[in-house]
Protein backbone atom coordinates (compact mmCIF):
# COMPACT_ATOMS: atom_id res chain seq x y z
CA UNK A 1 0.00 0.00 0.00
CA UNK A 2 1.41 3.39 -0.96
CA UNK A 3 1.63 6.06 1.73
CA UNK A 4 -0.77 8.27 -0.20
CA UNK A 5 -3.52 5.74 0.53
CA UNK A 6 -2.88 5.71 4.25
CA UNK A 7 -4.86 8.92 4.81
CA UNK A 8 -8.03 7.05 3.79
CA UNK A 9 -7.80 4.63 6.72
CA UNK A 10 -10.84 4.67 9.00
CA UNK A 11 -9.34 4.93 12.50
CA UNK A 12 -11.45 5.29 15.66
CA UNK A 13 -11.91 8.50 17.60
CA UNK A 14 -10.37 6.80 20.64
CA UNK A 15 -7.21 7.15 22.65
CA UNK A 16 -4.46 4.67 21.92
CA UNK A 17 -1.13 3.96 20.25
CA UNK A 18 -0.48 3.97 16.50
CA UNK A 19 2.28 2.38 14.41
CA UNK A 20 3.69 3.49 11.06
CA UNK A 21 4.91 0.28 9.44
CA UNK A 22 7.36 -0.32 6.63
CA UNK A 23 7.54 -3.37 4.40
CA UNK A 24 6.30 -6.79 5.53
CA UNK A 25 2.88 -6.28 7.10
CA UNK A 26 2.49 -7.92 10.51
CA UNK A 27 0.71 -11.25 10.68
CA UNK A 28 -2.48 -11.81 12.66
CA UNK A 29 -2.11 -13.58 15.99
CA UNK A 30 -5.11 -15.10 17.73
CA UNK A 31 -7.43 -12.82 15.82
CA UNK A 32 -5.72 -9.64 17.04
CA UNK A 33 -3.44 -7.47 14.96
CA UNK A 34 -0.04 -7.28 16.61
CA UNK A 35 2.60 -4.90 15.24
CA UNK A 36 5.95 -6.17 14.01
CA UNK A 37 5.47 -9.84 14.77
CA UNK A 38 8.49 -10.48 12.55
CA UNK A 39 10.72 -8.12 14.48
CA UNK A 40 11.27 -4.45 15.23
CA UNK A 41 12.50 -3.72 11.69
CA UNK A 42 8.89 -3.50 10.50
CA UNK A 43 7.94 -0.62 12.82
CA UNK A 44 9.08 2.79 11.65
CA UNK A 45 7.44 4.94 14.31
CA UNK A 46 5.25 4.57 17.40
CA UNK A 47 3.10 7.40 18.75
CA UNK A 48 0.20 7.90 21.11
CA UNK A 49 -2.99 9.84 20.59
CA UNK A 50 -5.99 11.21 22.41
CA UNK A 51 -7.86 10.62 19.14
CA UNK A 52 -6.23 8.06 16.85
CA UNK A 53 -8.25 9.34 13.91
CA UNK A 54 -7.27 12.99 14.34
CA UNK A 55 -3.63 12.30 15.14
CA UNK A 56 -2.96 10.07 12.14
CA UNK A 57 -4.78 12.51 9.85
CA UNK A 58 -2.39 15.24 10.98
CA UNK A 59 0.50 13.41 9.26
CA UNK A 60 -1.05 14.09 5.88
CA UNK A 61 -1.45 17.85 6.18
CA UNK A 62 0.33 20.21 3.82
CA UNK A 63 2.31 21.75 6.70
CA UNK A 64 3.87 18.49 7.95
CA UNK A 65 7.39 19.61 7.09
CA UNK A 66 6.95 22.83 9.07
CA UNK A 67 5.25 21.23 12.08
CA UNK A 68 7.16 17.95 12.35
CA UNK A 69 10.29 18.35 10.22
CA UNK A 70 11.85 16.54 7.24
CA UNK A 71 12.61 13.38 9.25
CA UNK A 72 8.93 12.66 9.88
CA UNK A 73 8.09 13.57 6.28
CA UNK A 74 10.55 10.87 5.19
CA UNK A 75 8.97 8.42 7.64
CA UNK A 76 5.51 8.95 6.15
CA UNK A 77 6.94 8.48 2.66
CA UNK A 78 8.54 5.19 3.73
CA UNK A 79 5.41 3.87 5.48
CA UNK A 80 3.37 1.18 3.78
CA UNK A 81 0.67 0.62 6.39
CA UNK A 82 -0.61 1.82 9.76
CA UNK A 83 -1.60 -0.29 12.75
CA UNK A 84 -3.09 0.81 16.05
CA UNK A 85 -4.09 -0.37 19.48
CA UNK A 86 -6.90 1.31 21.39
CA UNK A 87 -6.70 2.10 25.10
CA UNK A 88 -9.42 2.99 27.60
CA UNK A 89 -7.67 6.19 28.65
CA UNK A 90 -4.93 8.64 27.68
CA UNK A 91 -2.95 7.48 30.73
CA UNK A 92 -2.78 3.95 29.37
CA UNK A 93 -1.71 5.30 25.96
CA UNK A 94 1.18 7.21 27.59
CA UNK A 95 2.37 4.08 29.41
CA UNK A 96 1.89 1.75 26.44
CA UNK A 97 3.75 4.07 24.07
CA UNK A 98 6.84 4.12 26.30
CA UNK A 99 6.74 0.34 26.81
CA UNK A 100 6.51 -0.40 23.08
CA UNK A 101 9.20 2.10 22.11
CA UNK A 102 11.52 0.46 24.66
CA UNK A 103 10.78 -3.00 23.25
CA UNK A 104 10.94 -2.26 19.51
CA UNK A 105 13.21 0.82 19.31
CA UNK A 106 11.70 2.18 16.04
CA UNK A 107 14.23 4.15 13.97
CA UNK A 108 12.09 7.28 13.63
CA UNK A 109 11.46 7.51 17.39
CA UNK A 110 15.11 8.26 18.02
CA UNK A 111 15.74 11.80 19.20
CA UNK A 112 18.73 14.04 18.62
CA UNK A 113 18.75 14.50 22.38
CA UNK A 114 20.61 11.84 24.38
CA UNK A 115 17.88 9.71 25.93
CA UNK A 116 20.00 9.25 29.06
CA UNK A 117 18.58 12.59 30.17
CA UNK A 118 15.03 11.22 29.96
CA UNK A 119 13.13 10.01 33.02
CA UNK A 120 12.31 6.43 33.94
CA UNK A 121 10.03 4.96 36.59
CA UNK A 122 11.74 2.42 38.84
CA UNK A 123 10.38 0.07 41.49
CA UNK A 124 12.94 -0.81 44.14
CA UNK A 125 13.58 -4.31 45.48
CA UNK A 126 12.71 -3.66 49.13
CA UNK A 127 10.34 -5.31 51.61
CA UNK A 128 8.09 -2.33 50.87
CA UNK A 129 9.21 -1.26 47.37
CA UNK A 130 9.41 2.40 46.47
CA UNK A 131 8.12 3.84 43.20
CA UNK A 132 10.40 6.62 41.99
CA UNK A 133 11.20 8.78 38.97
CA UNK A 134 14.92 8.82 38.08
CA UNK A 135 17.04 9.90 35.14
CA UNK A 136 18.05 7.09 32.81
CA UNK A 137 21.71 8.01 33.20
CA UNK A 138 21.38 7.46 36.96
CA UNK A 139 20.48 3.82 36.35
CA UNK A 140 24.05 3.03 35.35
CA UNK A 141 25.80 0.64 37.81
CA UNK A 142 28.01 3.30 39.36
CA UNK A 143 24.90 5.15 40.55
CA UNK A 144 23.21 2.07 42.00
CA UNK A 145 25.74 1.24 44.71
CA UNK A 146 24.45 1.11 48.28
CA UNK A 147 24.43 4.49 49.96
CA UNK A 148 23.07 6.06 53.10
CA UNK A 149 21.86 9.12 51.26
CA UNK A 150 18.06 9.52 51.46
CA UNK A 151 17.58 9.75 47.70
CA UNK A 152 19.82 6.82 46.80
CA UNK A 153 18.28 3.76 45.17
CA UNK A 154 18.61 0.22 46.45
CA UNK A 155 21.30 -1.84 44.67
CA UNK A 156 18.54 -3.99 43.16
CA UNK A 157 15.47 -2.97 41.23
CA UNK A 158 12.29 -4.95 40.65
CA UNK A 159 11.39 -3.10 37.46
CA UNK A 160 12.33 -0.18 35.23
CA UNK A 161 9.88 1.52 32.85
CA UNK A 162 10.71 4.06 30.19
CA UNK A 163 12.50 6.22 29.29
CA UNK A 164 9.74 8.81 28.94
CA UNK A 165 10.76 11.78 26.74
CA UNK A 166 8.12 14.10 28.20
CA UNK A 167 9.00 14.52 31.87
CA UNK A 168 5.96 16.66 32.64
CA UNK A 169 3.56 14.07 31.22
CA UNK A 170 5.26 11.35 33.28
CA UNK A 171 4.87 13.30 36.51
CA UNK A 172 1.17 13.83 35.81
CA UNK A 173 0.72 10.16 34.87
CA UNK A 174 2.35 8.95 38.08
CA UNK A 175 0.15 11.27 40.15
CA UNK A 176 -2.93 9.71 38.52
CA UNK A 177 -1.62 6.20 39.18
CA UNK A 178 -0.86 7.06 42.81
CA UNK A 179 -4.43 8.17 43.41
CA UNK A 180 -5.59 4.74 42.27
CA UNK A 181 -2.81 2.71 43.88
CA UNK A 182 -1.19 4.63 46.77
CA UNK A 183 2.49 3.70 47.08
CA UNK A 184 5.62 4.44 49.09
CA UNK A 185 8.29 6.75 47.74
CA UNK A 186 10.42 8.15 50.57
CA UNK A 187 8.87 7.29 53.93
CA UNK A 188 10.48 4.95 56.47
CA UNK A 189 8.55 1.70 57.03
CA UNK A 190 7.04 1.09 60.45
CA UNK A 191 9.35 -1.85 61.28
CA UNK A 192 12.46 0.20 60.51
CA UNK A 193 11.22 3.01 62.77
CA UNK A 194 10.60 0.45 65.50
CA UNK A 195 14.11 -1.01 65.25
CA UNK A 196 15.60 2.42 65.80
CA UNK A 197 13.85 2.51 69.17
CA UNK A 198 15.65 -0.60 70.42
CA UNK A 199 17.87 0.20 73.37
CA UNK A 200 16.23 3.55 73.93
CA UNK A 201 14.31 4.51 77.04
CA UNK A 202 11.05 4.71 75.11
CA UNK A 203 9.10 1.53 75.73
CA UNK A 204 8.15 -0.51 72.66
CA UNK A 205 4.51 -0.46 73.66
CA UNK A 206 4.53 3.33 73.86
CA UNK A 207 6.07 3.80 70.41
CA UNK A 208 4.07 5.95 68.04
CA UNK A 209 5.09 5.72 64.36
CA UNK A 210 5.75 8.81 62.28
CA UNK A 211 3.25 9.03 59.44
CA UNK A 212 4.55 10.76 56.31
CA UNK A 213 2.76 13.67 54.66
CA UNK A 214 1.57 11.47 51.78
CA UNK A 215 -0.09 9.15 54.33
CA UNK A 216 -2.03 12.13 55.65
CA UNK A 217 -3.41 12.94 52.20
CA UNK A 218 -4.08 9.33 51.21
CA UNK A 219 -1.22 8.82 48.74
CA UNK A 220 0.75 6.41 50.95
CA UNK A 221 -1.14 3.29 52.07
CA UNK A 222 0.33 3.36 55.59
CA UNK A 223 3.74 1.71 55.14
CA UNK A 224 5.15 4.16 57.66
CA UNK A 225 2.36 3.66 60.20
CA UNK A 226 2.11 -0.11 60.04
CA UNK A 227 -1.41 -0.04 58.56
CA UNK A 228 -0.59 -2.31 55.63
CA UNK A 229 1.14 -5.68 55.59
CA UNK A 230 3.99 -6.60 53.29
CA UNK A 231 1.70 -9.07 51.51
CA UNK A 232 -1.07 -6.52 50.90
CA UNK A 233 1.42 -3.89 49.75
CA UNK A 234 2.92 -6.46 47.40
CA UNK A 235 -0.46 -6.68 45.65
CA UNK A 236 -0.38 -2.93 45.09
CA UNK A 237 3.09 -3.12 43.55
CA UNK A 238 1.98 -6.00 41.31
CA UNK A 239 -0.95 -3.92 40.06
CA UNK A 240 1.28 -0.90 39.38
CA UNK A 241 3.62 -3.11 37.36
CA UNK A 242 0.69 -4.53 35.41
CA UNK A 243 -0.58 -1.04 34.63
CA UNK A 244 2.82 0.00 33.23
CA UNK A 245 2.88 -3.21 31.18
CA UNK A 246 -0.56 -2.65 29.66
CA UNK A 247 -2.27 -5.44 31.59
CA UNK A 248 -5.28 -3.58 32.98
CA UNK A 249 -7.63 -6.49 32.37
CA UNK A 250 -5.47 -8.64 34.67
CA UNK A 251 -5.66 -5.96 37.36
CA UNK A 252 -9.46 -5.82 37.14
CA UNK A 253 -9.72 -9.60 37.33
CA UNK A 254 -7.47 -9.71 40.40
CA UNK A 255 -9.34 -6.90 42.15
CA UNK A 256 -12.69 -8.57 41.48
CA UNK A 257 -11.39 -11.76 43.08
CA UNK A 258 -10.11 -9.82 46.10
CA UNK A 259 -13.41 -7.98 46.51
CA UNK A 260 -15.39 -11.23 46.47
CA UNK A 261 -12.97 -12.86 48.93
CA UNK A 262 -13.21 -9.95 51.38
CA UNK A 263 -16.99 -9.92 51.12
CA UNK A 264 -17.17 -13.67 51.73
CA UNK A 265 -14.96 -13.24 54.81
CA UNK A 266 -17.26 -10.38 55.93
CA UNK A 267 -14.38 -7.91 55.71
CA UNK A 268 -16.71 -5.34 54.26
CA UNK A 269 -14.48 -2.30 54.77
CA UNK A 270 -11.70 -3.90 52.70
CA UNK A 271 -14.22 -5.03 50.08
CA UNK A 272 -15.51 -1.47 49.85
CA UNK A 273 -11.98 -0.12 49.42
CA UNK A 274 -11.29 -2.56 46.58
CA UNK A 275 -14.59 -1.52 44.97
CA UNK A 276 -13.50 2.14 45.07
CA UNK A 277 -10.17 1.20 43.51
CA UNK A 278 -11.97 -0.68 40.74
CA UNK A 279 -14.18 2.34 40.05
CA UNK A 280 -11.17 4.66 39.91
CA UNK A 281 -9.35 2.29 37.55
CA UNK A 282 -12.35 2.04 35.23
CA UNK A 283 -12.99 5.80 35.29
CA UNK A 284 -9.48 7.17 35.08
CA UNK A 285 -9.52 10.96 35.42
CA UNK A 286 -6.65 11.82 33.09
CA UNK A 287 -7.89 15.16 31.82
CA UNK A 288 -4.50 16.71 32.64
CA UNK A 289 -2.97 14.48 29.96
CA UNK A 290 -5.39 15.61 27.24
CA UNK A 291 -3.48 18.78 26.45
CA UNK A 292 -1.08 17.55 23.77
CA UNK A 293 2.26 19.18 23.02
CA UNK A 294 2.18 21.75 20.18
CA UNK A 295 4.17 19.60 17.75
CA UNK A 296 1.50 16.93 17.92
CA UNK A 297 -1.68 18.95 17.88
CA UNK A 298 -3.53 22.01 16.75
CA UNK A 299 -3.61 24.66 19.46
CA UNK A 300 -7.10 25.85 20.25
CA UNK A 301 -8.01 29.46 19.83
CA UNK A 302 -8.83 31.46 23.00
CA UNK A 303 -12.60 31.00 23.00
CA UNK A 304 -14.76 30.07 25.82
CA UNK A 305 -16.23 26.53 25.92
CA UNK A 306 -18.75 25.69 28.66
CA UNK A 307 -19.61 22.05 29.46
CA UNK A 308 -22.41 20.75 31.67
CA UNK A 309 -22.98 17.45 33.43
CA UNK A 310 -25.40 15.92 35.95
CA UNK A 311 -24.68 13.53 38.84
CA UNK A 312 -26.97 11.74 41.30
CA UNK A 313 -27.41 8.51 43.24
CA UNK A 314 -30.35 6.52 41.89
CA UNK A 315 -32.11 9.78 41.12
CA UNK A 316 -31.48 11.29 44.57
CA UNK A 317 -29.32 14.25 45.58
CA UNK A 318 -29.09 15.46 41.97
CA UNK A 319 -26.45 18.10 41.23
CA UNK A 320 -25.18 19.80 38.10
CA UNK A 321 -21.95 21.56 37.16
CA UNK A 322 -20.57 23.94 34.60
CA UNK A 323 -16.90 23.81 33.61
CA UNK A 324 -15.03 26.23 31.38
CA UNK A 325 -12.15 25.75 28.95
CA UNK A 326 -10.31 28.72 27.47
CA UNK A 327 -7.84 27.94 24.72
CA UNK A 328 -6.29 24.58 25.61
CA UNK A 329 -6.70 24.83 29.38
CA UNK A 330 -9.46 24.60 32.02
CA UNK A 331 -10.40 27.88 33.68
CA UNK A 332 -11.26 26.53 37.13
CA UNK A 333 -12.03 29.96 38.55
CA UNK A 334 -15.08 30.04 36.26
CA UNK A 335 -16.51 26.66 37.32
CA UNK A 336 -20.01 26.67 38.86
CA UNK A 337 -22.01 24.15 40.92
CA UNK A 338 -25.80 23.77 40.99
CA UNK A 339 -28.07 21.87 43.35
CA UNK A 340 -31.01 20.72 41.21
CA UNK A 341 -34.25 21.86 42.86
CA UNK A 342 -37.29 21.37 40.61
CA UNK A 343 -36.49 18.53 38.19
CA UNK A 344 -38.10 15.15 39.00
CA UNK A 345 -35.80 12.55 40.54
CA UNK A 346 -33.79 10.68 37.91
CA UNK A 347 -34.80 12.98 35.04
CA UNK A 348 -31.39 14.05 33.68
CA UNK A 349 -32.92 15.98 30.77
CA UNK A 350 -35.08 18.15 33.03
CA UNK A 351 -32.15 18.61 35.40
CA UNK A 352 -29.99 19.84 32.51
CA UNK A 353 -32.76 22.21 31.43
CA UNK A 354 -32.95 23.65 34.95
CA UNK A 355 -29.24 24.36 35.33
CA UNK A 356 -28.98 25.86 31.83
CA UNK A 357 -31.91 28.20 32.55
CA UNK A 358 -30.31 29.25 35.83
CA UNK A 359 -26.91 29.71 34.24
CA UNK A 360 -28.21 32.06 31.54
CA UNK A 361 -29.70 34.38 34.14
CA UNK A 362 -26.08 35.32 34.95
CA UNK A 363 -24.72 37.40 32.06
CA UNK A 364 -21.98 38.62 34.41
CA UNK A 365 -20.36 35.15 34.13
CA UNK A 366 -19.51 35.86 30.50
CA UNK A 367 -20.86 34.62 27.19
CA UNK A 368 -19.74 31.18 25.93
CA UNK A 369 -18.68 30.61 22.35
CA UNK A 370 -19.71 26.99 22.61
CA UNK A 371 -21.92 24.97 24.97
CA UNK A 372 -21.19 21.25 25.42
CA UNK A 373 -23.73 18.91 27.03
CA UNK A 374 -23.35 15.27 27.99
CA UNK A 375 -25.92 12.92 26.44
CA UNK A 376 -27.86 12.21 23.28
CA UNK A 377 -30.50 13.90 21.14
CA UNK A 378 -32.81 14.64 24.08
CA UNK A 379 -30.11 16.61 25.92
CA UNK A 380 -29.16 18.40 22.71
CA UNK A 381 -32.79 19.37 22.03
CA UNK A 382 -33.44 20.78 25.49
CA UNK A 383 -30.19 22.75 25.42
CA UNK A 384 -31.06 24.15 21.99
CA UNK A 385 -34.47 25.20 23.30
CA UNK A 386 -32.97 27.05 26.26
CA UNK A 387 -30.38 28.80 24.10
CA UNK A 388 -32.98 29.87 21.53
CA UNK A 389 -35.16 31.41 24.24
CA UNK A 390 -32.22 33.43 25.51
CA UNK A 391 -31.55 34.74 22.00
CA UNK A 392 -28.04 33.34 22.14
CA UNK A 393 -26.06 32.51 18.98
CA UNK A 394 -23.77 30.22 20.96
CA UNK A 395 -22.66 26.99 19.25
CA UNK A 396 -23.98 23.74 20.70
CA UNK A 397 -22.55 20.20 20.79
CA UNK A 398 -23.56 17.03 22.63
CA UNK A 399 -21.05 14.29 23.54
CA UNK A 400 -22.61 10.82 23.27
CA UNK A 401 -21.01 8.09 25.41
CA UNK A 402 -20.71 4.35 24.87
CA UNK A 403 -21.43 1.58 27.38
CA UNK A 404 -18.07 2.25 29.07
CA UNK A 405 -18.96 5.93 29.40
CA UNK A 406 -16.29 6.86 26.86
CA UNK A 407 -17.00 9.44 24.10
CA UNK A 408 -18.55 7.63 21.14
CA UNK A 409 -19.61 10.42 18.78
CA UNK A 410 -20.86 13.99 18.67
CA UNK A 411 -24.16 15.64 17.81
CA UNK A 412 -24.70 19.28 16.98
CA UNK A 413 -22.85 21.98 15.07
CA UNK A 414 -20.48 20.22 12.67
CA UNK A 415 -18.19 23.22 12.21
CA UNK A 416 -17.52 23.43 15.95
CA UNK A 417 -16.97 19.67 16.20
CA UNK A 418 -14.43 19.74 13.38
CA UNK A 419 -12.55 22.77 14.67
CA UNK A 420 -12.64 22.35 18.45
CA UNK A 421 -12.80 18.60 19.03
CA UNK A 422 -10.01 18.57 21.63
CA UNK A 423 -11.48 21.46 23.59
CA UNK A 424 -14.89 19.77 23.55
CA UNK A 425 -13.45 16.53 24.93
CA UNK A 426 -11.41 18.37 27.55
CA UNK A 427 -14.41 20.41 28.75
CA UNK A 428 -16.66 17.34 28.78
CA UNK A 429 -14.20 15.28 30.81
CA UNK A 430 -13.73 18.10 33.27
CA UNK A 431 -17.50 18.40 33.69
CA UNK A 432 -17.81 14.67 34.40
CA UNK A 433 -14.96 14.77 36.92
CA UNK A 434 -16.23 17.92 38.63
CA UNK A 435 -19.84 16.63 38.81
CA UNK A 436 -18.76 13.39 40.49
CA UNK A 437 -16.51 15.25 42.91
CA UNK A 438 -19.24 17.76 43.86
CA UNK A 439 -21.83 15.01 44.29
CA UNK A 440 -19.54 12.96 46.54
CA UNK A 441 -18.81 15.94 48.76
CA UNK A 442 -22.50 16.74 49.05
CA UNK A 443 -23.48 13.12 49.69
CA UNK A 444 -20.80 12.69 52.37
CA UNK A 445 -22.11 15.72 54.28
CA UNK A 446 -25.60 14.23 54.57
Amino acid sequence: MKSQGLKKLALPNKSGVYFFLGKNRPSRTRGRRRPASNGASNILYIGRATSLRDRVRSYFGKDLNETRGPKIVKMVEDARSIDHRETDSVLEAVLLEADLIRKFKPPYNSDDKDDKSFNCVVITDDDFPRVLIVRKRNLEPKFLSASSKPKALSPKLLAVYGPFPEGGKLIVALKIIRKIFPFRDKCVPYDEQLKKQEGKALARSAFRPFGCFNRQIGLCPGVCTGEISQKEYGKTITNIKRLFEGKKSAIIKSLMQDMKAYAKAQQFEKASQVKRTLFALQHIEDVALLAETPRHSHILENMRIEAYDIAHTSGKETVGVMTVVRGAFPDKSAYRMFTVKSAPAGDDVRALKEILERRFTHPEWGVPDLVVVDGGQAQLNVARDVLSRTGSSTGLVSVVKDERHQPSHFLGDAQYIAKFRRGILLANREAHRFAISFHRRRRDRI
